[in-house]
């Protein structure tokens, strides 16, 4: 009985948090069925007097062509830092070569390089390759970026698994690629579901690369929510409605995917 009634005490500070997080999209959410006379810091709280899907409907309008860039960009970007990532933690775990404790090392170095620091020069090396404006330049920005993290996870992943595997499959024949192709990337789904959804979140959420490295007509939903505000007079109803437009997709991934990204956790996918 004390042990039931302890575990009931501890969800107390969990829901106290929950609700906290939860405030500003109550906020955002009401806000963005409020006509503009309604909305105003001393009314933030109330509910909207008459709900009008209005706001929703001329944000989607604005926001439709960005949204198309942003999963223009977030889809292959994670696909293929992924995929990539998966073939580095592969090689780096399981085939030993000289010289590889110094390319992990290197390869991690990547994720502690602030986004800041490189900005003149990856704007000068994208006018170069003539990827500057577009998205294929800002598509390849974000795999480079992912690479640290996805060979990271699949390395710490790939390391876990028993090394007998690999040799049953050169003892059979297989080359390195077969072994990769039949029997690690069919057990590798959980890491695979644990970068896809980190690697979406990071692409879809990104303002700095896309604001600098993309022209007007190709800018992701987030620099789009961010000009959306007027010069003289914010229309923060339709402001509010954008912005949960904008956070839906990354929203509905750890809704119905969180609990196999917690599984790929727990797998094995980002333990040291």
């Amino acid at each position: 009985m004390n042990r039931s009634k302890t575990r009931y005490f501890s969800y107390i500070p969990l829901v106290i948090l929950s609700i906290f997080f939860l405030l500003p999209m109550y906020v955002m959410l009401i806000t963005g069925f409020k006509g503009m006379d309604e909305v105003s810091v001393k009314a933030m709280w109330d509910l909207p007097k008459h709900f009008s899907t209005a706001n929703f409907v001329e944000a989607f309008h604005q926001l439709a062509p960005y949204l198309w860039n942003s999963l223009n960009v977030v889809i292959p970007a994670a696909v293929i830092s992924s995929i990539l990532g998966s073939l580095n933690g592969y090689v780096l775990a399981k085939w030993k070569f000289k010289g590889a404790d110094v390319i992990f090392p290197l390869i991690l170095f990547g994720m502690f390089i602030p986004y800041q620091s490189i900005l003149i020069p990856l704007v000068d090396f994208m006018h170069k390759i003539n990827l500057y404006g577009g998205l294929p330049g800002l598509v390849l920005t974000h795999i480079i970026y992912g690479i640290p993290i996805t060979t990271l996870t699949f390395r710490n992943y790939y390391a876990g698994i028993p090394t007998e595997l690999v040799e049953a499959g050169k003892i059979d024949g297989a080359g390195m690629l077969s072994i990769y192709w039949n029997i690690l990337l069919p057990i590798s789904i959980p890491s695979f579901v644990v970068v896809l959804i980190w690697q979406f979140t990071q692409a879809w959420n990104d303002f700095l690369f896309s604001v600098i490295l993309t022209s007007s007509k190709n800018w992701t939903v987030t620099v789009a929510l961010n000009n959306m505000a007027g010069s003289q007079i914010v229309a923060w109803n339709v402001q509010m409605a954008a912005s949960l437009i904008a956070a839906l997709p990354t929203l509905l991934v750890y809704i119905f995917l969180g609990k196999y990204f917690l599984r790929g956790m727990m797998a094995g996918s980002l333990k040291g």
